[in-house]
């Protein structure tokens, strides 16, 4: 399926604001701020699987919606490894806790393993999008 170049315009635009919330995720880990870390790298990977859902046309109204359908169109049938199930899930509750939870926080050990896990996430898709429209990985970055 080819998307027209406005499709593909917007999933660009969807992935670079995913790097540049992993990019803010790193300086706030860098910067101690953990609970802020784990928020940006959870709409890291939100930005990104929205871009990725586009491909088959589907828009999502929240982020539960928006992960129950990545999970079903891509994880379940195998596309994406299933660990990314449990660690998409696992970032929409800690971004729960930092921006939320008034009692909890976010350590540097969690922060950490979730920018790592997010890294592996946006990697995965864009070579997925690279590959199902046939451009270089290069190609999401210009």
């Amino acid at each position: 399926m080819m998307a027209d170049n406005n499709d593909l315009e917007i999933m660009k635009m969807m992935l670079k604001k995913g790097r540049k919330k992993l990019k803010s995720a790193v300086i706030n880990f860098e910067n101690e701020c953990f609970d802020d870390s784990v928020s940006r790298a959870y709409y890291a990977v939100f930005h990104t699987i929205s871009a990725v859902l586009m491909t088959k046309k589907i828009t999502c109204s929240s982020h539960k919606e928006t992960i129950g359908s990545f999970i079903k169109e891509f994880v379940k049938p195998g596309t994406f490894p299933k660990s990314f199930s449990k660690t998409i899930q696992k970032l929409f509750n800690e971004r729960q806790t930092g921006d939320y939870d008034f009692g909890g926080s976010i350590g540097a050990d969690i922060a950490e393993e979730d920018i790592e896990q997010v890294k592996k996430i946006i990697e995965s898709c864009e070579t997925y999008l690279a590959e199902f429209y046939k451009v270089s990985r290069e190609y999401w970055k210009e």
